[in-house]
């Protein structure tokens, strides 16, 4: 029996994960359901598990202060909205990154690497050892997107990523906006499918309907107690973070 921590606060995301879990032919338990890092690090102190499957923004903050608080040596799926957490994740005994909203393939992919490290014969020791392999390989070998293909009626051309000096989701339409002042219609329908293929130094989602490019972020002011307004070289207007992400963004800028 393959004993699951579910940390998540969002039940219908708990939900879809128990129903992924039910599917596999694996036995499997969800030992707990988790929402709040107090209540995390208080269960996993005294309880060990098999693996556990971890949203990063919670109710109380982010996930990542349960794993400076105890020590784990189980593998970690993470699951979230955002991209900019990925080299956290992988920092902290994660094995897979999974973006919402990921689809039954996806989780599927990360349970087979879940089950091939499980399998491995070994000590705990060992386990850790294969966890780090592929913290390493992530860390040192990622790979990102280095152009769109865009077509029209007329042509296929493309667009150098280190050209786009953000990208905005319009009603199901993603744009992205280069150097030159000029719009290209995407053939993604969503931001999150880009999220997932951008460096995550580079380009920072600052709400829900734009990401931004660091390298054309030429000013910062403040707009609110919680919100800021960038500048962005080639853009007329202002761009706003939302009250959710601002303090997120302050600490990707710095860095």
């Amino acid at each position: 029996m393959i004993k699951i921590a579910i940390i998540e606060d969002e039940i219908p995301a708990r939900n879809k994960l128990k129903r992924f879990l039910i599917e596999q032919e694996e036995k499997t338990e969800v030992v707990v359901e988790i929402d709040t890092i107090r209540m995390a690090v208080e269960f996993l102190k005294n309880t060990k598990v098999d693996l556990i499957i971890s949203d990063i923004e919670l109710l109380d903050g982010n996930a990542f202060e349960i794993y400076s608080n105890v020590s784990v040596s189980c593998p970690i799926i993470f699951t979230t909205a955002y991209n900019q957490f990925w080299m956290n994740a992988f920092e902290t005994n994660g094995i897979e990154y999974l973006l919402k909203p990921f689809s039954k393939e996806r989780f599927q992919k990360a349970w087979n690497k879940f089950l091939l490290l499980s399998k491995s014969e070994g000590t705990n020791n060992d386990l850790l050892s294969q966890i780090n392999f592929i913290v390493e390989r992530n860390l040192t070998n990622p790979s990102y997107k280095e152009r769109f293909t865009i077509s029209n009626h007329q042509e296929i051309y493309f667009l150098d990523m280190d050209s786009i000096i953000f990208f905005e989701a319009d009603e199901g339409v993603i744009f992205a906006y280069d150097n030159l002042g000029k719009k290209h219609l995407l053939n993604e329908t969503t931001l999150k499918e880009i999220e997932v293929v951008l460096n995550p130094k580079e380009f920072f989602r600052i709400n829900r309907s734009e990401l931004v490019n660091k390298k054309y972020i030429q000013k910062i002011e403040r707009y609110s107690k919680n919100a800021l307004i960038l500048k962005i070289v080639g853009c007329k207007n202002y761009l706003k973070t939302s009250q959710s992400n601002t303090v997120s963004f302050r600490e990707w800028i710095e860095k």
